[in-house]
C-alpha cells in the first residue's frame, strides 16, 4: 500500500457541508419523543413555524417533508396543470424542476446572469415574450437564490408583473440571506427553503413554504395532510399528499433555529479564510473568480464556490483542484450542471447564452461547513498549496 493510500485511510473526512447539531436541537428533539408525540403533527412543529415566520417576518408559513414538496404544492396552489409551461433557472438542482414534471407542465429553462449566477433578467423576458407568441404565457416564475446568493429579485418581480404571472421563490439554500434588508424567499408569491442535512441549518430532511397569503399556505396545509377534510371519520374531496413535516424533526429545526445567525457567520467567514487566500494566490498570477455579493445583497455563503478558469491560471482546472483535495480525503463538487444539458430535459426551451454552461465548466464548491475547524482548515490550504505554491 503507497503512501497516499495510507495517508487518506488514516484522515478523517472533510465534508463539503456536513450537519453541525447544537445542544438545543437535541433538547427539543429529547422532549418531543418524551411526550410521545411521534407524528406529522404536534407543538414542536407549530412552534418551528412560528420560529420560522418570525425570523423571516413572514406570518404564514407550512413545514414540509422537503424543499421539493413545497415546490410541489407551490404549483397545484397556483393550478399548474398538463401542457403549461412554468419557467425556472437552469442552474439549479433537479429537486426545484422534477415537480413541475409531476404537475404534466413543461419546464422552460432560463440561463444565469454573470453577476449573481442566478436567473438573468434578460433571458427571462426573452422567454416569456416566446412562451407568450407561442400562445402558452407561462403560469409561474421560479427563481433561485443558488449557493445563499440572493438573486436579481427586483428585476425578476419587475418583470413577473408586468406580464401577471406568480413567482414561487426558490430559497432552499439562502435561508438567512437578504436583498435590501429583506429576507430571501419573502419577495414571491410563495417562496419554498429547504433543511436537509447538509443545508445551513437541518431537521435531517425537511422544507418550508412561506406566504403572505394566509388562504394559500392554509391551502398547502390542507393539501399536505392527505387533503383530509373536517370530519370526525376520514373524508376526502381532493387528492392530497403525505408532505407534513414530523413533529419529532421539527424538534430539531426549532433547536437550530436558536443558532441559524451564528451558524451565517460562521459560513461567512469559512468564505472569507478562502477570499484570503486565494487573494494570495492571484498575486502570484492566477485569476481564481468567486461569486460576489452585488448592491444591497447579503449572502448566507452556504457554499464557497469558485471559478477555475484555464486559460488564466496556467492550465489549471477545477477538476484539479478537486481531484487533488481527494488525495487527501477533502470532499469538493463542481457547480450544479444546467437542466436544459441533463439527458432527462435535453428537449425541453432553453433561452441563453452559455453562461451557466461556463459555470458548469469552470466552477468548484469548496468545502464549507460552518464546524469546520483550524486544523481542517490548514488542510485544505496544504493541499492547495502543492497546487499553486508547489
Amino acid at each position: 500500500m503507497g503512501y497516499l493510500q495510507k495517508n487518506f485511510q488514516l484522515k478523517n473526512r472533510i465534508f463539503l457541508s456536513p450537519p453541525h447539531l447544537n445542544q438545543e436541537a437535541q433538547t427539543f428533539l429529547e422532549q418531543a419523543i418524551s411526550s410521545n408525540f411521534i407524528a406529522p403533527v404536534g407543538p414542536m412543529l407549530d412552534e418551528f413555524e412560528h420560529t420560522l415566520c418570525k425570523y423571516n417576518l413572514s406570518p404564514h408559513c407550512v413545514a414540509l417533508n422537503s424543499a421539493t414538496s413545497a415546490i410541489h404544492l407551490s404549483l397545484v396552489l397556483l393550478g399548474v396543470q398538463e401542457n403549461d409551461f412554468v419557467i425556472t433557472q437552469t442552474h439549479t438542482h433537479i429537486g426545484g424542476v422534477n415537480p413541475i414534471v409531476y404537475c404534466g407542465a413543461t419546464p422552460v429553462f432560463v440561463d444565469s446572469e454573470a453577476e449573481t449566477w442566478n436567473m438573468s433578467p434578460e433571458w427571462l423576458e426573452k422567454a416569456i415574450i416566446d412562451c407568450q407568441q407561442k400562445g402558452n404565457l407561462p403560469k409561474a416564475i421560479i427563481p433561485v437564490h443558488l449557493y445563499g446568493m440572493p438573486a436579481q429579485i427586483e428585476q425578476i418581480l419587475h418583470i413577473a408583473n408586468r406580464y401577471n404571472i406568480p413567482v414561487i421563490e426558490d430559497a432552499a439554500e439562502s435561508l438567512g440571506s437578504t436583498y435590501k434588508g429583506k429576507k430571501t424567499g419573502t419577495f414571491g408569491d410563495l417562496g419554498v427553503f429547504s433543511f436537509n442535512g447538509n443545508k445551513i441549518i437541518t431537521t435531517s430532511g425537511g422544507g418550508a413554504l412561506v406566504s403572505q397569503d394566509e388562504d394559500l399556505i392554509k391551502k398547502a396545509r390542507f393539501l399536505a395532510t392527505q387533503a383530509r377534510e373536517a370530519a370526525i371519520h376520514y373524508q376526502h374531496s381532493e387528492i392530497g399528499y403525505n408532505y407534513r413535516l414530523s413533529n419529532v424533526l421539527a424538534g430539531i429545526g426549532r433547536g437550530q433555529m436558536e443558532v441559524l445567525p451564528k451558524r451565517i457567520e460562521q459560513r461567512r467567514s469559512v468564505f472569507n479564510q478562502y477570499k484570503t487566500y486565494f487573494e494570495k494566490v492571484n498575486q502570484k498570477g492566477f485569476h481564481i473568480e468567486f461569486q460576489e455579493e452585488g448592491e444591497g445583497m447579503f449572502s448566507n455563503r452556504w457554499l464557497t464556490a469558485i471559478l477555475v478558469d484555464p486559460s488564466k491560471n496556467k492550465g489549471i482546472t477545477s477538476e484539479t483542484i478537486r481531484l487533488e483535495l481527494e488525495k487527501d480525503n477533502i470532499e469538493s463538487r463542481p457547480l450544479w450542471k444546467p437542466m436544459h444539458m441533463q439527458p432527462v430535459f435535453s428537449d425541453m426551451p432553453f433561452y441563453g447564452n452559455g453562461t451557466s454552461e461556463r459555470l458548469f465548466e469552470l466552477g468548484l464548491c469548496l468545502p464549507s461547513g460552518s464546524n469546520m475547524s483550524e486544523e481542517d482548515f490548514d488542510r485544505i490550504k496544504a493541499a492547495l498549496d502543492l497546487i499553486f505554491v508547489a
